[in-house]
This record gives structure tokens, C-alpha cells and sequence, in this order.
């Protein structure tokens, strides 16, 4: 928890036929061949639904007062020929168009346009099993492994033998996968870019903050032995013995800030190729040293370290947030991974820690032949020419990152009393329980209600992303109160928790079907933007306003690892 305080194939054969592709082709015909044309289109809910709905969920969270003008406002809103109906017929006639008419704003709005920083703000952590590392050959034998495992992973893709992922009868959009690969977030202002370079043949490495190119795929797309690159790891870290100035430390500043010094580092040209080879990296793989965390337990040290790396004192410069996926191997055998979330949610990145794991313990590696090519004739050392106003602004990201790192306070908690099987025995949703659990405790501590944002898969539609669940409802704050109620019967108790319960999982079937609130208003008040028209007064409620203002953030992704994720609050007064 986080709170904020303010067929058959040898394996070179099969890698030949993953990676050899034609340069020109574009990384959107690669999503669309994974994507499926057949899956419905995201629906545009009813108007007064939405109002409606949105309305309920606002009424626990205000006054009585306070909820009487919202309702007086979402009423003139919603009313016949009015702004929300002449916005509704609009948003209609775009969700025609559009194969999502969500997807472009959504990228936009909540990733590309959002100038705080990526780090905790925006991009996860995943934690994976701690592995004992007995030498730090045994760090490089594991980081090798890992590299093998990825693009193993990444070979299913290309050649679409991916088991389709199904909720309950509906298949879900694959398209994500093909997002993840390659992948980088260019800080640009006022929105960021998103670049993809799926055919390349090479990651990053990186090791007290110096930073290498490995090639891991030969000409002919075949893969390197696990012995080949451990050697090449080991030359690089050979090479590498001391800490260098932390250029990636600038990747996690605000995007203005990173912007303004991108361009500052782009005026040489050796910097440039430099970036080139960063951001056409399949992926990143962060050597890192020990924490030099103390004083708190080893799952929340390596939550940290995938959140943010500790800061720039540890390992936060021995990173680039940008990236898609970069994978950390610590010294004390911490590993994990840090991905950018705007190409894809936690499923798809969940899947492939599992995959790796599988890979690892299977020893299928060993597989792997590899080819005569020098161990040294895979790595390249990259490296910055550093100006005085880049050095500054190394300086300034460097601080930035590490008053980020001391204002979140992370605990990772593992309860082992019982699991979601006792749950299900109960005949009661191990989701639900938990979301319930979580507006008890809150309620308990704070006194108040919390408006509570759970995740919501829209993978079931093309394109889809996420929805919203309100976790926050009328029936979760009766249930809260009931506990706190000495005069409560258990029974009374238990009759509230599962009102509550059952009111959480019909919001999340709703939202699980593109029929909660946040994305259809949203929707509402860009097209009133995107056509010159003015934004609505709804959109400025007190009310409304509030209900947004999610001071719990939570997310249920599937591994089947131990590992975990994390990620940082929504607001400065919340948890994540």
C-alpha cells in the first residue's frame, strides 16, 4: 500500500521466423493483424444512465446541500435539447467513425498530455521473486536468462501463438502485446510521442548509470546463447566499475523538464544516435547495485526500487522511465520491472513476468545454441556529451526525484490468515471483499468517505483499455458505519457487508461492459472541446469534482508468480 504525505521448431529456427521482418512495415499493421476485427465496438452508454449513476456515486462522498445543486446541475445537463444531449448526439456520431471512440483521447488525456512525472504518478512496478545470488556471476547468469526468457515471450507474439485471453465467453483485445516491444515514450511539449520499433535487434543494458547497447538477435534474427551473453553482461560490468554522471535520471522528471533538456541533449549529434538506440530498444535490462534501503522489510525495499529506484542516491539514475519495459536484477537478487503505462495495462506485462519465471525454472534456455560471435562484438558502449545546462538539469531532475521518493510512503503487506478461496467459499466476490475491506479501513481511519477508483478491463471491445469502478458507494459507507456500530448484530454486520458486496460487483459488470460514468463523460466534455463548444458547468461541480478526487487507487492484475505490483497514489492526500 502507498500513501502520499502532502508446431515444431529448433529454437534459432523459431527466433528466424520471429524477428526477420520487412523494415517497412509499420508497427500499426503489426497491432491490427494481433487484434481482432470481429470484436464489438465500445458502446456510448444512455445519457440519463450515466447521469444517473454518477449521481449515486457522488451522494455519499458531499453534504445534502452539496448533492442538491449537483443534482440541479446534472439535471439542466441532461435535459431534452439541451448542451448534454447536443454532446451525446455528436460523441454518437464519432463512436460510427472510430473503431474506439476512446482510444485516441484516452492515450492523449490520461498518458501523453499528463505532464507530472511517470514515475509513481503513472508507471507501475512489478515485483518478482527474490532470487538468492550467491556471487554477482550469478546476477548476470539470471539477467542473461531473463533476456532469453523476454524474447521468447516476444517470439509467441510475432507468430501470434498467444493463447487467446477469454472473460468468461468474451475474447479480449490482444493488441496490447504488440505495444510493449520496442516501445518509447518521447517527452515532447505539450504531448508526448509514442514511438515503435518492433523488428529491432538489440536492448539496453544499463550499470551504474553508464548505459550499453546489446545486441541479442543476429542478422538473421536468431537468438545468442545464454553463455554469450552472460560473457557480454560480464563485460560491461567489467567495464563499468565506477558510477558515472546519471543521464536517465532526467527521464524522471516532470515531461516539461525532461523536454526542455532532450532538446538540449539533442543538439549534438553523437546524442542523438545515442537516443536513437535507447528508444529503438526492445526493452531495458537495469544492472543495479545494492539498495542501500534499511530498516524496512525486503518485499516493500524491492516495491520501492521498481517504483522509483530509491532515488537518484541509489538506483533512480540507473534507469530510462521512457521505456516501455525495463527489467531491474539487483545484487541482492531483487527483480522486477517498471513499465511506462501508456501503450498498455498490467495484464499483458503480468503475462510476461509469468512467462519468464516459467522459462527460468523450466532451464529452457539450455535450449538455446547461439553462434560463434564474440561475446564483445555484442555490446557497444553509449555515451552522452554532457553540456553545462544539461548537467544542471541532471542536477535539478536528481532533486526532484528524490523529494518525489521521500513524500510516498510504500508498505508492501501480505495477509496469510485466508484467501480468496475462503472467500469464494463464502459465496461472496474475492474482488468485492477486498474493495469493501479497503472502504472499511479507510473509513475507519479518516473518519470520512473515500472516493475510490478501481480499474475495469474494456478488453472485450477493439481497442479497449479501462473503465472505472466507483468503488465508493452508499452501500460500501452503510457498511462501514455498521461495523462501527457497537450496537450491530453480526448479523446485521454480515447483511451490510454483502449489500455492499453485491452492489460493487454489479458497478464492475457494468463497467466491465463500456457502461460506467468516467469514460462516457470524459468523452462528453472533449467533444464539447474538440467542437469549440463550452465546457459544461458539471464539469466544474464542487460535487462532481470531489467524486474525482480517488484518494484510493487500486488494480487487480493476475500473476501466477509470487510477485506483485505497485504503484503510487492519485492524489497527494491517497493511497495506492
Amino acid at each position: 500500500m502507498l500513501s502520499a504525505h502532502n508446431t515444431q521448431f529448433k529454437q534459432s529456427e523459431v527466433m528466424h521466423l520471429c524477428f526477420k521482418f520487412s523494415r517497412s512495415q509499420s508497427s500499426l499493421s503489426l497491432v491490427r493483424h494481433l487484434s481482432s476485427a470481429q470484436l464489438p465496438h465500445l458502446p456510448v452508454p444512455a445519457l440519463q444512465d450515466t447521469l444517473k449513476k454518477c449521481l449515486r456515486t457522488i451522494q455519499p462522498l458531499v453534504t445534502e446541500e452539496q448533492l442538491k445543486q449537483t443534482d440541479s446541475i446534472f439535471k439542466k445537463f441532461g435535459e431534452p435539447g439541451g448542451l448534454g444531449t447536443k454532446l451525446q448526439d455528436l460523441l454518437l456520431k464519432r463512436a460510427e467513425k472510430e473503431e474506439n471512440w476512446l482510444a485516441e483521447w484516452w492515450l492523449n488525456t490520461a498518458y501523453l498530455e499528463f505532464r507530472s512525472p511517470v514515475v509513481v504518478y503513472s508507471s507501475p512496478g512489478l515485483v518478482m521473486p527474490q532470487q538468492e545470488f550467491g556471487s554477482a556471476e550469478d546476477q548476470l547468469h539470471f539477467a542473461a536468462q531473463l533476456i532469453l526468457a523476454v524474447l521468447d515471450f516476444k517470439c509467441l507474439i510475432d507468430r501470434e501463438q498467444l493463447k487467446p485471453e477469454m472473460m468468461g465467453k468474451d475474447p479480449l483485445d490482444m493488441a496490447q502485446y504488440k505495444k510493449v516491444f520496442g516501445t518509447c515514450r518521447l517527452p515532447r511539449i505539450p504531448r508526448d510521442e509514442l514511438v515503435y520499433h518492433p523488428t529491432s535487434k538489440h536492448i539496453i543494458v544499463m550499470h551504474r548509470n553508464n548505459i550499453f547497447q546489446l545486441n541479442v538477435l543476429a542478422e538473421d534474427g536468431s537468438l545468442y546463447s545464454e553463455s554469450q551473453l552472460f560473457s557480454a553482461l560480464g563485460l560491461i560490468t567489467d567495464l563499468t566499475e565506477q558510477d558515472v554522471t546519471p543521464v536517465g535520471v532526467l527521464t524522471s522528471d516532470s515531461r516539461d523538464n525532461w523536454s526542455k533538456a532532450y532538446q538540449l541533449l539533442a543538439q549534438d549529434a553523437g546524442n542523438v544516435e545515442v537516443l536513437k538506440s535507447i528508444e529503438s530498444a526492445l526493452f531495458v535490462v537495469c544492472l543495479d547495485q545494492p539498495s542501500g534501503t534499511t530498516g524496512l522489510d525486503d518485499r516493500t525495499i524491492s516495491g520501492r526500487q521498481t517504483m522509483h529506484g530509491d532515488g537518484a542516491m541509489s538506483n533512480g539514475g540507473n534507469r530510462w522511465f521512457d521505456k516501455t519495459i525495463q527489467f531491474l536484477v539487483s545484487e541482492e537478487g531483487r527483480v522486477g520491472l517498471t513499465y511506462e503505462h501508456s501503450p498498455a495495462e498490467g495484464q499483458p506485462i503480468a503475462s510476461i513476468v509469468d512467462h519468464i519465471m516459467g522459462y527460468i525454472d523450466g532451464n529452457k534456455f539450455e535450449q538455446v545454441v547461439g553462434d560463434p560471435t564474440p561475446a564483445a562484438n555484442l555490446c557497444i558502449p553509449l555515451k552522452f556529451k554532457i553540456s553545462n545546462e544539461v548537467q544542471e538539469a541532471i542536477k535539478t531532475a536528481a532533486i526532484n526525484l528524490d523529494k518525489l521518493v521521500n513524500n510516498v510512503e510504500a508498505c508492501a503487506f501480505s495477509f496469510d490468515k485466508y484467501g480468496k478461496e475462503f472467500i469464494k467459499s463464502q459465496k461472496l466476490s474475492p474482488d468485492s471483499y477486498i474493495q469493501m475491506a479497503m472502504q472499511f479501513a479507510f473509513y475507519r481511519l479518516h473518519k470520512v468517505p473515500g472516493a475510490h477508483y478501481e480499474s475495469a478491463a474494456t478488453r472485450k471491445y477493439l481497442h479497449g483499455r479501462t473503465e472505472t469502478i466507483r468503488s465508493c458507494s452508499v452501500e460500501s459507507i452503510a457498511f462501514a458505519k455498521t461495523m462501527l456500530d457497537s450496537s450491530a448484530s453480526p448479523h446485521e454486520k454480515l447483511a451490510a457487508l454483502k449489500k455492499a458486496i453485491n452492489g460493487h460487483k454489479d458497478y464492475t459488470l457494468q463497467a466491465l461492459n463500456g457502461l460506467g460514468v468516467d469514460r462516457h463523460l470524459l468523452g462528453l466534455k472533449l467533444t464539447a472541446i474538440s467542437h469549440g463548444l463550452p465546457v459544461p458547468p458539471l464539469f466544474s461541480d464542487p460535487g462532481y469534482l470531489q467524486s474525482l478526487h480517488m484518494r484510493l487507487s487500486t488494480s487487480q492484475v493476475a500473476v501466477k508468480s509470487d510477485g506483485f505490483m505497485i504503484y503510487g497514489p492519485l492524489v497527494e492526500d491517497g493511497y495506492g
